[in-house]
């Protein structure tokens, strides 16, 4: 049976048609407060519910116990802080502001509370290090002085190049209903896929109605996959690879912490919110670097046992030359010396410069609509 969304009920943000042009005919009214690109996609999660229970940005209890504890001061599982800050106090508490980004009014907030934080607390108790080169420590030491939380309510949806691509959490349960899948497992990429990828995908989907690729869209780094490309390549699998009535593709806007385990507990609870019933959790899930361990996040789900999705915990692949095809540790008998890992970086440079991989590392096709692009890496 699909999932109940996360604290019982999923949230919907969004004002009535009527109520958001007199808030927009009044919008001088209003104290204003530009936000980043990164607040505007968690906007946009709380508003359609991908972030439910949560109303709006955190308060400082709910903040307090997520960096001690990773619940929300109800109780409810919550890893990571969704928070808004400030530089400075322009207004008051009790007052409605809007959010702007690029310009536009995207949301209308009502502060409840304002307050400070430690910054470095917050890196170290969610990315278990206080290193600046770690991408998510430098920008939460780069946040203003001030947190904003309370409730918030959407007025305009940000633009979007792949409205065709995009199902929110109601449309995502409407789907699978009307698919029969009462058991129906998600996958998170930020990859184009190769057969590791594959594998576990479809181990998983062996246990399962039906499988859920769930790409992520948004800010990347230098080096990884355009958007686009991870879309056409999984549109492409889907064709070729996958049973037309067990699988489904949708994307969705996150800005990537990479807070490693408790981000892929986050990265759970967001698809539970889509249906979800399982969640693959993968190898070093959301980590950068060395920070984490490579299964660490595993660990971490044992210390949830109320969180209401099944984590599914599949090794990596591999391809042993001696099985004759796609492993892992678990099922392999052989020695690493006829054992051949797929490297995202190995396959990147293959890429780069147009050689094409073996049939066992990428499906040909795949790699086909990777190449058409004239550059399908971010610069």
């Amino acid at each position: 049976m699909v999932s109940k969304p996360h604290g019982g009920k999923l949230v919907r943000r969004l004002v009535a048609e009527r109520t958001r042009e007199r808030i927009l005919s009044e919008q001088e009214e209003y104290p204003r407060v530009q936000i980043e690109h990164g607040r505007a996609i968690d906007l946009e999660n709380i508003a359609h519910g991908v972030y439910s229970p949560l109303k709006g940005f955190l308060t400082s209890d709910d903040f307090q116990d997520v960096l001690n504890h990773m619940r929300l001061s109800d109780d409810t599982p919550w890893t990571i802080p969704i928070v808004l800050d400030v530089k400075e106090r322009a207004f008051d508490e009790g007052d409605a502001v809007l959010l702007y980004y690029d310009d536009i009014p995207v949301a209308r907030m009502h502060v409840e509370e304002i307050y400070t934080y430690d910054k470095r607390e917050f890196a170290t108790k969610v990315f278990r290090t206080d290193d600046p080169a770690h991408p998510g420590v430098a920008r939460v030491m780069g946040m203003g002085d001030y947190l904003l939380g309370g409730e918030i309510e959407l007025l305009n949806e940000l633009p979007n190049s792949f409205a065709r691509y995009t199902l929110r959490p109601v449309e995502t349960r409407v789907l699978f209903k009307e698919r029969g899948w009462r058991t129906i497992v998600a996958f998170q990429t930020r990859n184009v896929p190769h057969l590791g990828h594959e594998y576990v995908q479809k181990a998983a989907l062996t246990f399962v109605d039906g499988l859920f690729i769930n790409p992520v869209l948004g800010r990347k780094k230098k080096g990884d996959y355009r958007d686009e490309v991870i879309i056409k390549a999984y549109e492409t699998l889907f064709r070729h690879y996958y049973p037309r009535d067990a699988a489904a593709l949708a994307t969705v806007r996150y800005e990537m912490r990479y807070a490693g385990p408790r981000e892929a507990i986050h990265h759970a609870i967001m698809r539970k919110n889509f249906g979800a019933t399982h969640f693959i959790v993968g190898r070093d899930h959301a980590g950068v670097g060395d920070y984490y361990g490579p299964y660490d996040a595993w660990d971490l789900f044992e210390e949830f046992p109320d969180l209401g999705i099944t984590s599914m915990f599949i090794r990596e692949a591999f391809y042993c030359r001696k099985c004759g095809g796609m492993v892992n540790a678990k099922i392999c008998p052989h020695g690493e010396e006829f054992h051949v890992h797929i490297s995202g970086t190995k396959l990147r440079k293959m890429i780069m410069t147009g050689e094409k991989p073996p049939e066992y590392m990428m499906r040909p096709e795949v790699f086909e609509v990777v190449r058409s692009f004239e550059n399908p890496f971010v610069g």
